[in-house]
């Protein structure tokens, strides 16, 4: 069953607010993003999804909101992978404030695919901090600080303080939601790693298996992901882990597992994926990591299975007008 899956359009693609440190040099100035090097990345992975059996829907793209093209933020979807739409609800992120606005922008693209909404009021920013692995679903959150810089006794004489994005509070609106399934809470503690879904990545046939840089994690969070997982866990090298190799996503098609990552991941990583059943496919969406901090999972959003869905004609003429092969595949 195809997965549904939504972008934003690279066309307004910029660091804007600069607000994690990818998107500063070492002075602290802000990067200059490549615009034809980027939609070229970006138009690659959308066909290679494609190509793997997803329908992409595609959010349009405004320049005063660069950050649409990171949809993971939005928030997310459940339950993902069972029933109809309309039995599902989205619980929509509260994004940090130079961000905030986009939250009106997913609400009736969301709503128009057949889906609920509903918002989370806690500062917390989405399927990048909340997503399952096994039996589990697994929360990251971290010291939330306000973006600034501050004096330092090294040159240049100032650094720049982003902090992590999810608040551990946030926790107490995701229990109800989660029912009976347990949350695995865990901290963050590196800003150049501010969301979960860039140090973790769960994948196998019941996404049982998980890919952690644990440098990104607490101590304490360190011990309770090797107690929970054993010898499901998968531990990143730091060369892997800085190219954003947790930041992958994993699409059924055509009865195999496919597990979507950035391109320059290590041979022994490759080797790791396969041993446990599922297929790497390597994409090159660098631009987007080196200059606004987002690899492959931050550029999409996962809607699950895409499955039969009650909407109007109006509405289903709209899922047309707004997919990617109705945009750009002609």
């Amino acid at each position: 069953m195809a997965r549904t899956i939504i972008m934003g359009d690279p066309r307004y693609f910029s660091v804007r607010g600069g607000a994690n440190p990818h998107t500063r040099n070492v002075l602290g100035m802000k990067k200059k993003v490549d615009p034809e090097l980027a939609r070229r990345q970006w138009h690659s992975m959308a066909r290679t999804l494609l190509d793997h059996g997803a329908e992409v829907f595609v959010i349009g793209p405004r320049a005063d909101l660069p950050g649409l093209v990171y949809p993971a933020n939005a928030g997310f979807l459940y339950p993902l992978e069972d029933g109809a739409a309309a039995d599902k609800t989205f619980h929509l992120a509260n994004l940090l404030p130079t961000r905030a606005p986009e939250r009106e922008v997913y609400r009736p693209f969301i709503e128009s695919l057949g889906f609920k909404t509903s918002p989370v009021l806690h500062r917390f920013e989405g399927e990048a901090d909340f997503f399952p692995a096994g039996r589990y679903m697994l929360f990251t959150y971290g010291k939330i600080e306000r973006q600034r810089f501050v004096p330092t006794l090294q040159i240049p004489p100032w650094r720049r303080v982003y902090g992590l994005r999810s608040e551990a509070d946030a926790i107490d609106e995701l229990r109800p939601i989660a029912g009976e399934r347990e949350i695995l809470a865990l901290e963050l503690v590196l800003e150049a790693y501010y969301h979960g879904d860039t140090v973790l990545c769960s994948f196998g046939p019941r996404r049982e298996f998980l890919l952690a840089y644990l440098d990104g994690l607490s101590v304490p969070a360190r011990g309770r992901v090797r107690e929970a997982l054993g010898a499901d866990l998968v531990e990143l090298s730091q060369a892997d882990a800085a190219i954003y190799a947790a930041n992958s996503f994993q699409i059924q098609h055509a009865g195999r597992l496919y597990l979507f990552m950035p391109e320059g991941i290590s041979e022994e990583l490759r080797r790791a994926v396969r041993e446990r059943g599922v297929e790497p496919v390597t994409v090159d969406v660098s631009e987007f990591l080196a200059k606004g901090g987002g690899s492959i999972k931050c550029m999409l959003l996962d809607l699950g299975p895409a499955g039969e869905q009650p909407v109007s004609a109006d509405a289903a003429a709209l899922r047309v007008q707004r997919s990617y092969k109705r945009l750009f595949a002609g």
